[in-house]
């Protein structure tokens, strides 16, 4: 393994969504903690991401709660919570972190690797020089004083192409790799239950949904949540307004969840306590109509044929 003594954080590390769920977890500093540790590991590594013990022995989980000194168990649930966000995966057993090039740059990495290859070169060169003008001559000070130049020169263009690579990084957006999300599903169902005309692409919607979805939910479950609310509050003048996706896919999703209500528009009739009423009044109306229907039949039964 060729070492690389450094790797990048961003400075809104804080802000991504994923490290905010972790936050709100159990133990969720030492999780941080182990997340920074499998990043400087995969930078000793230097292995494309992956977390290696040695070049060819990729790390497991029991190796790695001894090398980070993290009880086995938090260690686990580190390794699950961070391949549940995507941030990491396993390939053929080994450990990767995922999107590397993020906290990496490769080309910034095999430039430093060849510098340091030629440093190492002059290096070799220079104490092979000094050691022919040693038996041959006491001065050896132009070739130290070169030598001295020319490691000097490495380190200059060595620190130039790294500032390079920071200022790069300081215009690019980089975005995580990932699979295409049923926001338009989502929002058409919302839209046709509860007559409404929201927007899938809205940035707001589009985040809420991400993050119920980060958490394990599906798109059955958005769908559940929109049935047993539109069952719920349609009809309500004072509650209709709140059929919208910051209420519905906020952090109360998942009591909505769990809430017993319709699955149809036919139950959300039957939910509905005007329908009741009405089904009330027409039972009395039935009732009504049959006793005078009795009275009349009784009159008929008493007229002379």
């Amino acid at each position: 393994m060729s070492e690389i003594t450094w790797i990048k954080l961003k400075t809104d590390m804080f802000d991504n969504e994923k490290i905010k769920l972790i936050e709100a977890l159990p133990d969720a500093d030492t999780l941080i903690v182990i997340w920074v540790k499998l990043l400087t590991h995969a930078g000793r590594a230097n292995a494309g991401g992956y977390i290696m013990l040695t070049e060819n022995i990729p790390m497991n989980t029991e190796e790695m709660a001894t090398i980070f000194n993290r009880p086995l168990n938090t260690v686990r649930l580190a390794i699950s919570t961070f391949e549940r966000y995507g941030m990491i995966y396993k390939d053929d057993g080994k450990v990767k972190i995922s999107n590397w090039e993020s906290h990496q740059n490769i080309e910034g990495m095999e430039r430093a690797k060849l510098l340091n290859a030629e440093r190492n070169r002059k290096f070799r060169e220079r104490k092979k020089n000094e050691n022919l003008l040693l038996s041959n001559s006491d001065d050896v000070s132009v070739t130290s004083h070169d030598s001295t130049e020319l490691e000097l020169e490495l380190d200059i263009e060595l620190d130039i192409e790294l500032e390079k690579e920071r200022e790069e990084e300081k215009k690019k957006v980089i975005v995580a790799d990932a699979p295409s999300l049923p926001f338009e599903e989502i929002i058409s169902y919302l839209n046709e239950r509860a007559k409404t005309s929201y927007r899938a692409s809205g940035k707001k919607t589009q985040g809420l949904i991400k993050a119920r979805l980060n958490e394990g939910f599906t798109v059955d479950d958005f769908q559940k949540v929109i049935d047993i609310k539109t069952s719920q509050w349609l009809t309500d003048s004072k509650m209709s307004g709140y059929l919208r996706p910051e209420t519905l896919f906020g952090t109360k999703f998942e009591s909505y969840l769990n809430e017993k209500g319709g699955t149809s528009s036919e139950a959300s009739e039957r939910s509905d306590p005007k329908h009741d009423e009405r089904q009330s009044r027409i039972s009395e109306t039935n009732e009504r109509r049959k006793r005078i229907a009795g009275i009349q039949s009784d009159r008929d039964n008493d007229d002379p044929v």
